[in-house]
């Protein structure tokens, strides 16, 4: 395969996300508020979507490229001792809804990133963040799989190739701390 043929597909699937214009600005309203409010933004996945939530959280407590106040966020895949102690004595599939369970309050917002929508422990994520009264996003790719019935709102990412949903992921986690920045600087 060449590398044109891959930058093809990369663009094919970037020119579909014109779509998200309205869900991505509610979204950073939604994340405005839930900030001003003294809240925080989860993330959570697996994999790729694990590294992917860390950059976006580091994004978020950091900067993304303006001065600007602090933004609070967790990603929940980092905490090697939790992660490993609680699925030693639990499962790996509640790694995540344990951690909301204990860190997230009524208004934050959890994000769950799998590409095929059907990862069981952000599912299960998604689903106790739910009745710990958060707002719910799962980002995924084209057909959204079981987070399509179980998050408050699921930005499908139109393609079926793992990375290119995950370059999609993050263009739109770029977007929202380039929009945080403006928002909050």
């Amino acid at each position: 395969m060449s590398f044109l043929d891959t930058l093809q597909r990369h663009m094919d699937t970037f020119n579909q996300l014109q779509s998200f214009e309205a869900a991505v600005n509610n979204l950073a309203d939604q994340v405005e508020h839930c900030i001003k409010q003294g809240g925080k933004v989860l993330f959570m996945g697996n994999g790729g979507s694990a590294a992917d939530s860390q950059h976006l959280a580091a994004e978020f407590v950091v900067r993304y490229k303006k001065e600007r106040p602090t933004m609070a966020a967790i990603a929940l895949t980092t905490d090697t001792s939790i992660l490993t102690a609680h699925s030693n004595d639990y499962s790996f599939d509640s790694v995540f809804s344990r951690q909301i369970e204990a860190l997230a309050r009524p208004g934050d917002i959890v994000i769950g990133l799998s590409t095929s929508g059907n990862s069981p422990n952000v599912i299960d994520g998604i689903e106790q963040a739910k009745k710990v009264g958060c707002i719910t996003y799962a980002w995924t790719g084209e057909n959204g799989g079981k987070l399509l019935n179980v998050a408050d709102e699921t930005f499908r990412m139109p393609s079926s190739e793992t990375a290119r949903i995950q370059e999609a992921h993050m263009l739109i986690g770029h977007w929202l701390c380039e929009e945080m920045d403006e928002r909050f600087s």
